[in-house]
């Protein structure tokens, strides 16, 4: 995604970063709604140096904590360490092949829900260790559909 302006860009990660929150606490969907601001840090991260892919990455996931409480540290924790990951990333995923943009979604969101796991692990808060083996795959190519989706419409505007 090396199409339109860094203004265009920042304006599309700001719009996913707003439809994130708009699903997730105002319109009450929680779960539901796909995990944008992972696949907007990721997305992101593609084009940042790994030091400002771990600061928006620590930005989001502050901003994240203030909607969820008691995991603040451990998403803000977890989305610096995928931005920096996903900055470092841009050398070996250098094409724009719609499958490898995909597998990228796919792999990030998954590891970022395997680091709030580990972050986690105190009863009552990390859950069942099934949620990683089923509900966060799941949640993952969820994920990877919606940011596949929406970075081809913006590749389509731009």
């Amino acid at each position: 995604m090396t199409e339109g302006t860094r203004w265009q860009f920042v304006g599309f990660v700001a719009v996913l970063v707003v439809l994130y929150f708009l699903l997730r606490v105002g319109l009450g969907l929680g779960a539901l709604a796909p995990d944008l601001l992972v696949v907007a840090l990721l997305l992101a991260s593609r084009r940042l140096r790994g030091g400002q892919a771990a600061g928006l990455g620590f930005v989001l996931g502050v901003l994240d904590g203030a909607a969820h409480p008691l995991t603040m540290g451990a998403g803000a924790v977890a989305l610096s360490i995928l931005g920096f990951l996903g900055a470092r990333s841009r050398e070996g995923l250098s094409g724009d092949s719609p499958v490898l943009l995909a597998l990228y979604l796919f792999a990030g969101k998954w590891l970022y829900d395997v680091i709030v796991y580990v972050l986690l692990i105190r009863p009552n808060l990390a859950g069942p260790v099934s949620t990683l083996l089923l509900a966060s795959p799941l949640a993952a190519v969820y994920a990877a559909a919606v940011g596949l989706a929406a970075a081809m419409a913006y590749k389509s505007v731009v």
